[in-house]
């Protein structure tokens, strides 16, 4: 069993250390003091989209080393990455946004890295679904998180199981598949399940769809579906689970 603080940001004279780093999902002020010293200090920083990534440093005049790891690639890098830890690297994680390993890479390398008694050290920071959550009015005591349903294999399946949960569930879905999506939760859900769609959280035009996901399905209709979605959906009152 290895231990490690993460109070203090072990300095790279001591020890090597793995950081996963939140990044905004929308508006740059969100992006905290301590992560930004972290991206400025770490001998490279390992990003879902270099491109992406790039422009965020640009943005706060972060000068540092970006190398690329995400889902195609990450099966093949990570062992590598493990090794350079081992020689006493310091090294970032970020996603395009949000908190690495939520529907992003980093479960791997992390896994890896706890395996080798490495640190990892997991800065709070912006994830879209706890916002959508917190201000959905459905209960947040007890959740279900299940991210991005799978596109056609057991998908179907998949939502009639989250249907019979007792408690909120939480989905994550892309702006091109949201009226399908709402389309399909109707139908396993029901039309009087309470629920809060959220697009855009902490941008310019962040938006809630909230109530009976009947109605929620038919303003979906002539809505602007731009921008990345969070579904919250009640529990189901009657469920045996």
């Amino acid at each position: 069993m290895s231990r490690h603080s993460g109070k203090v940001d072990p300095p790279a004279s001591q020890e090597p250390c793995l950081y996963l780093v939140p990044t905004p999902i929308g508006n740059l002020s969100d992006m905290t003091p301590r992560a930004l010293g972290i991206l400025s200090s770490v001998d490279f920083i390992l990003a879902e989209d270099t491109r992406v990534s790039n422009k965020l440093l640009m943005h706060f005049r972060i000068d540092n080393n970006l190398r690329s790891f995400h889902s195609q690639n990450e099966h093949k890098t990570w062992p590598l990455i493990v090794d350079q830890l081992r020689q006493g690297k310091r090294i970032a994680l970020v996603t395009d946004a949000g908190t690495p390993g939520i529907s992003d890479p980093a479960y791997l390398l992390v896994r890896a890295c706890r395996e080798a008694e490495i640190p990892v050290v997991a800065l709070p920071g912006a994830t879209a679904f706890v916002p959508a959550l917190v201000a959905s009015g459905l209960p947040c005591d007890k959740f279900f998180f299940n991210g991005f349903l799978p596109h056609r294999k057991g998908r179907k399946s998949q939502i009639d199981w989250l249907a019979h949960l007792p408690s909120t569930v939480v989905l994550y879905e892309s702006p091109h598949r949201i009226k399908r999506c709402a389309s399909e939760l109707l139908e396993s859900f029901g039309k009087d399940r309470n629920a809060c769609f959220a697009k855009e959280i902490s941008k310019l035009h962040e938006t809630y769809f909230t109530g009976p996901l009947g109605d929620i399905v038919e303003a979906l209709q002539t809505a602007n579906l731009s921008g990345e979605w969070v579904i919250v959906l009640a529990g189901n009152p009657e469920s045996t689970y």
